[in-house]
């Protein structure tokens, strides 16, 4: 999240002059799902049991699931 939000669910940082355009919010979205592949990669890498268990895990999930 980029700011915090209040309890009422307002932000709390400064006041913006305009709603956020489609395309903004898009590229956002883009830039979001960049870092979050990026990060499980590193993830990955760095802990490659974890992953291996954590894909065995999902993979018997998706079985179970299965229609």
């Amino acid at each position: 999240m980029d700011e915090p939000f209040d309890g009422a669910g307002r932000s709390q940082g400064p006041p913006y002059d305009h709603p956020e355009t489609e395309a903004e919010r898009r590229r956002r979205r883009a830039v979001f799902l960049r870092e979050l592949t990026e990060a499980r990669e590193l993830r990955e890498r760095v802990q490659p049991r974890r992953t291996k268990e954590r894909r065995m895990r999902e993979a018997m999930r998706m079985r179970t699931f299965r229609i």
